[in-house]
């Protein structure tokens, strides 16, 4: 069996719940929904571009730690609460990704865990 690699970010959730921030596999890495989270509070609950920028922080911090960064990624999946900050969340994602250009998917949901999280975004990397 090919190794696995599970990299955790601390949060008390994820042994709670029995999943890793981000797994590598062979050359892929998947890292899980991602909120925009610290210290157990949500950042920017008012902001869809701000917490899109965090949440792109986490991710790359936790594709740093699996050894390998954004210009690895292949594939984001965003979901957000209201389809009228797709453009605020597209300008962050842009940011990033402009020359990149992964496969997207942006999705509209009911809601999250927490009513100030405005976008949950996971990827998918291969190395």
């Amino acid at each position: 069996m090919t190794k696995k690699e599970l990299y955790s970010s601390g949060a008390p959730w994820e042994k709670t719940f029995g999943y890793s921030r981000a797994v590598k596999v062979g050359n892929t890495i998947e890292v899980a929904g991602t909120t925009s989270v610290a210290n157990g509070e949500v950042m920017y609950p008012e902001d869809p571009y701000l917490q899109t920028k965090h949440i792109f922080s986490i991710i790359e911090e936790s594709l740093k730690s699996l050894g390998a960064d954004l210009s690895h990624v292949v594939r984001t999946r965003i979901f957000m609460t209201d389809i009228k900050n797709f453009e605020a969340i597209g300008k962050a994602h842009g940011e990033i990704f402009s020359d990149i250009r992964p496969a997207s998917t942006a999705l509209e949901v009911s809601g999250f865990v927490n009513p100030k999280m405005l976008v949950e975004i996971e990827v998918t990397a291969v190395i």
